[in-house]
């Protein structure tokens, strides 16, 4: 899709806009009108830019694999911050070691989307945005920094679990399984019956879109208002299998902790709905509300289809994406 001439919302994907809708400006941009163009070149493309990227970089505090700036909305303009700003968007431009890597910003944009606004996950607020010569990026708000200033309370599984680098060797945010996940929202959450029922449905998606990298640092807990922590907003969803051979899950130990597998799974090795509804018994979800929280994720959801198809994921990664989708679910219906 190109962004000079857009059909669709570059934030909601809704149809009938050539740039951000009043409603995605009013929520990720409090209502400012705002470009779908940043004033930068790509970095690849301009030294002068790279050395600005760089340098915002070795200043962020947000850990991960792919390369991330920090920015802030000065008026109406997104520019890189300065030192000692606290920036309050994140910019995640193409990355360059990835198969497929120019469609990771469309694919991340698309899967936050689906899980919005088919499945009603609370997500970080994100958008597609594109530098000046239409190469595109993902943007999303950070939710741990407050209006007013300051930052929430913020600590990701990894922490929670007690597992670093140095205790648990490379591979610390990995040696883990979802079980004990959410053994963890029992410990730290006051409110945990409410918060591990959206901690399930995150897992379940996960599965059904395709995200081999769910590892601990991609969960947290969020200070709240009130000063107690729930389940932070979802981030970092993507369908990593367009862009690698991956498990289907990312914690090694997957969903139990003491790597259990029904009979379907130890015979079709792939999990289907019976693995589900036995983490949910475990992880404490109340029996008469499995079915509900599973149902939306076994039908056939035509929004999936609509979004993937106004998306700005080229024609055979479009392909792919909605075929992995179908496939997964014949699995959990299996």
């Amino acid at each position: 899709m190109n962004p000079h001439d857009l059909k669709y919302c570059p934030g909601t994907l809704a149809e009938g806009f050539s740039t951000y809708s009043p409603r995605c400006l009013r929520s990720l941009f409090g209502g400012k009108k705002v470009s779908h163009f940043l004033p930068y070149d790509p970095p690849q493309a301009n030294e002068a830019v790279a050395e600005m990227f760089f340098e915002n970089r070795r200043r962020i505090s947000i850990s991960g694999v792919q390369e991330k700036v920090s920015l802030i909305l000065e008026k109406n303009i997104l520019r890189l911050t300065k030192e000692g700003e606290q920036g309050t968007f994140i910019l995640k431009p193409i990355p360059g070691d990835l198969k497929k890597g120019d469609q990771v910003p469309a694919n991340e944009h698309l899967t936050m989307q689906i899980a919005e606004q088919v499945y009603s996950l609370n997500t970080a607020r994100n958008v597609m945005i594109f530098f000046k010569d239409g190469t595109p990026a993902y943007i999303t708000r950070r939710f741990d920094v407050k209006k007013e200033g300051g930052k929430r309370g913020k600590e990701d599984f990894a922490s929670l679990a007690g597992k670093t680098k140095a205790n648990a060797g490379p591979d610390f945010k990995y040696d883990y399984s979802y079980e004990e996940c959410g053994l963890l929202i029992q410990k730290y959450v006051p409110a945990w019956r409410v918060e591990i029922e959206k901690y399930f449905a995150l897992v379940i998606f996960n599965f059904l879109f395709s995200n081999g990298d769910a590892h601990l640092k991609n969960f947290s807990l969020l200070e709240s208002s009130k000063g107690d922590y729930l389940l932070s907003p979802a981030y970092d969803l993507i369908n990593t299998w367009l862009h690698a051979d991956d498990a289907y899950f990312a914690l090694d130990r997957g969903l139990f902790a003491d790597n259990f597998r029904s009979d379907h799974y130890k015979e079709s090795g792939h999990p289907s709905k019976t693995d589900f509804v036995e983490f949910a018994r475990r992880i404490g979800i109340l029996e008469s509300r499995i079915e509900k929280i599973l149902t939306p994720f076994l039908e056939n959801q035509n929004a999936v289809v609509s979004l993937t198809n106004r998306s700005f994921l080229n024609d055979s990664a479009k392909r792919g994406y909605l075929l992995m989708y179908n496939t997964r679910r014949n699995l959990l219906l299996s």
